[in-house]
């Protein structure tokens, strides 16, 4: 695979995995666009969230589909971009891929207990750490015949990045200093 065939990735995993650090990461090092999917919710659904009540497949579904959009329009703009979204399912996963040629996902893996610390200690957000056990039931890890790549998220943000964007064969902007990172963190926060 490469530079040119990977325009879009989907930095996807449970709420808490470390998404939109590497996600930040991954933007720094490319120059490509950014979109926080959870930016694209509909208000209902993060109520929903924020009351406690995990999401259905009906909830889930018109998020997924503007999600979509978006990769869409990047693509009809000639655009590298890097977006976040759970992306729990397969059949999730295969909707954003639908007519995508250019999508990649990048899954991030950690142990649950680092997520639920993650969530536990994140402040203003509207996924309650009680959700995670929902979400974790939910996950369909990505397989080996999906397109991407599986991330373990020890380290910083940026050694993370670093390792997606070479698992996907992705040169870094050349003017990003990703040779140098200076990210401190080992649980993937920063």
């Amino acid at each position: 695979m490469s530079d040119s065939t990977v325009r879009t990735v989907v930095v996807m995993g449970v709420s808490g995995v470390g998404k939109t650090s590497v996600a930040a990461e991954l933007v720094r090092r490319t120059g490509w666009v950014f979109v926080e999917g959870d930016d694209l919710h509909p208000e209902a659904n993060r109520a929903k969230m924020a009351a406690g009540h995990p999401l259905d497949d009906d909830d889930r579904w018109p998020w997924l589909r503007r999600i979509a959009a978006w990769i869409g329009e990047r693509e009809a703009a000639g655009t590298g971009a890097v977006l976040t979204c759970s992306a729990l399912k397969r059949s999730y996963r295969d909707l954003l891929r639908d007519g995508h040629p250019s999508v990649r996902f990048v899954h991030l893996l950690a142990p649950e207990p680092l997520i639920s610390e993650r969530l536990t200690a994140r402040r203003g957000h509207y996924m309650p750490a009680s959700l995670l056990g929902s979400q974790l039931a939910t996950l369909e890890p990505l397989q080996d015949d999906e397109p991407g790549v599986r991330v373990e998220t020890t380290g910083s943000p940026g050694d993370v990045a670093a390792r997606a964007l070479a698992a996907l064969d992705v040169d870094p902007r050349p003017d990003t200093g990703a040779d140098t990172d200076t990210d401190t963190a080992e649980d993937g926060t920063r």
